[in-house]
């Protein structure tokens, strides 16, 4: 894994080297940069309830045999 070096408040973030550069081309990066974020690690996914799969919406014939009424009411 790459190693990024910690930013101290001494150092800036960007720095730019267009004298020229007009502040609303310095807000349009700055936009970019922001919306590109990387700032924070990404959430793992929640786990999806077994009720809440759309292929509990299908419809299934139910099973027979001993246990079948109350296997017909468990996830699959």
């Amino acid at each position: 894994a790459r190693e990024h070096p910690a930013v101290t408040a001494d150092q800036p973030l960007l720095r730019v080297v267009n004298p020229d550069a007009t502040p609303e081309e310095i807000a349009a990066l700055v936009a970019v940069f922001t919306a590109l974020g990387g700032g924070t690690t990404p959430r793992p996914p929640t786990p999806r309830s077994q009720w809440a799969l759309p292929a509990r919406r299908m419809r299934h014939l139910p099973g027979h045999g001993a246990g079948a009424w109350k296997a017909s009411g468990l996830p699959r």
